[in-house]
C-alpha cells in the first residue's frame, strides 16, 4: 500500500464526500478508492468512515486522522518542490478558477510567463462568475473578488481596488454627467445582478444609498462591459473591470468625490489538497506580476 496515496485518496473522499466523486478528482475507477480506502483501515486497525444512507462521515477516529494527513500531504508536496529546486520547475497539472472578465483581462495575460517558467507544468482555467464549490470541482486555487463568506477555505488577500460609477463619453454627451449621487435617478444604470440595484456612496462622514432605475439587468460581468461600452448607460464596476478602457478614455468614472465600497481579491486555496505546493508557488508569482 502506498501510504502517501492512501492518505491522499481518504482526504479526497471526506472533502467530496463520497467515493465516486473521489474518484472522479483522482481520475480512477471507484473500486480503487474503495480498495485503498479499505487497506488504510486495516493498516490502521481502526474504521475510519461510517456508511449509512446519508452518506459517508468519518469516525471519531478518522476525524483525527484527516488533520494529520492533510498536514502530511502539504508538506510532502512544500518537500517535493524545494527539492526539485527553483529553477527545476513544477510539474503535473494545476486547475485555476476566476470570473470570466477578470481571467479574460488580467489572469490569461499573464500564463504565458508563468508556463515558460514552469514547462512541465499543464494548466486548466475555470472560467466562472460564480462561487463554485472548490472541492467538488478540483480548484487548486481560486482568484475571488468580494467578501470573504466561507471559513472552510484558506484565503489569501491580493489586491484592493476601487469601484467606480462610469460610462462612456458618448452616453455622458447624450445624457449628461451627474454630479451627485441623487442625480443618478435620472440616467439608465445597467445593473449587475450580483451587486444589485442600490447603490451606497460615502463621502467624509456622509452616507447616502441610491436605487437606480433600470431597463438593462445582467447576469455576468461580461454582459455589464458590453452594455457600457454601447453606450446603454451607467454602471457601478471595479476598476479592474475596465481598466483598459479607463486608461484610453473609452470610459470614464465620475463622482469623484463620493466613494463606494471598495473591492477585495483573494486567492483562495481548498486546504488539505496536495497541489497546495504548486498552488501557492502561482499565487505567489500571481501576486508579484499583478502588483507590479
Amino acid at each position: 500500500m502506498d501510504r502517501l496515496a492512501a492518505m491522499e485518496t481518504f482526504v479526497r473522499v471526506i472533502e467530496t464526500g463520497s467515493f465516486s466523486g473521489a474518484a472522479r478528482q483522482l481520475r480512477i475507477g471507484q473500486p480503487a478508492v474503495s480498495k485503498s480506502i479499505a487497506q488504510l483501515e486495516e493498516f490502521l486497525g481502526v474504521k475510519l468512515l461510517t456508511r449509512s444512507t446519508r452518506g459517508l462521515t468519518p469516525t471519531e477516529a478518522g476525524l483525527g486522522y484527516l488533520e494529520r494527513a492533510r498536514r502530511a500531504l502539504e508538506e510532502a508536496a512544500e518537500a517535493e518542490l524545494a527539492a526539485r529546486g527553483a529553477g527545476a520547475g513544477l510539474k503535473g497539472r494545476l486547475r485555476i478558477c476566476a470570473a470570466v472578465t477578470f481571467a479574460r483581462i488580467h489572469l490569461i495575460p499573464m500564463l504565458p510567463k508563468f508556463l515558460a517558467q514552469n514547462p512541465e507544468l499543464e494548466l486548466e482555467v475555470v472560467l466562472d462568475d460564480r462561487q463554485i464549490d472548490l472541492v467538488q470541482e478540483g480548484i487548486d486555487v481560486a482568484l475571488r473578488i468580494g467578501k470573504m463568506t466561507d471559513s472552510t477555505l484558506t484565503a489569501r488577500r491580493i489586491a484592493r481596488c476601487k469601484r467606480l460609477v462610469l460610462g462612456t463619453p458618448a452616453y455622458f454627451k447624450r445624457a449628461g454627467t451627474p454630479s451627485t449621487p441623487s442625480e443618478l435617478n435620472r440616467h439608465q444604470a445597467i445593473v449587475y445582478l450580483r451587486e444589485g440595484s442600490v447603490w451606497s456612496f460615502r463621502r467624509d462622514s456622509t452616507e447616502l444609498a441610491v436605487t437606480v432605475q433600470s431597463r438593462l439587468r445582467v447576469t455576468a460581468a461580461e454582459g455589464v462591459r458590453a452594455a457600457v461600452l454601447a453606450d446603454v448607460g451607467i454602471a457601478v464596476a471595479s476598476e479592474w473591470m475596465f481598466s483598459p478602457e479607463l486608461r484610453s478614455g473609452a470610459v470614464r468614472a465620475v463622482l469623484p468625490e463620493w466613494s463606494l465600497p471598495a473591492l477585495d481579491l483573494w486567492a483562495v486555496l481548498p486546504g488539505g489538497r496536495a497541489a497546495t505546493a504548486k498552488a501557492r508557488t502561482f499565487v505567489t508569482f500571481f501576486e508579484r506580476a499583478f502588483n507590479e
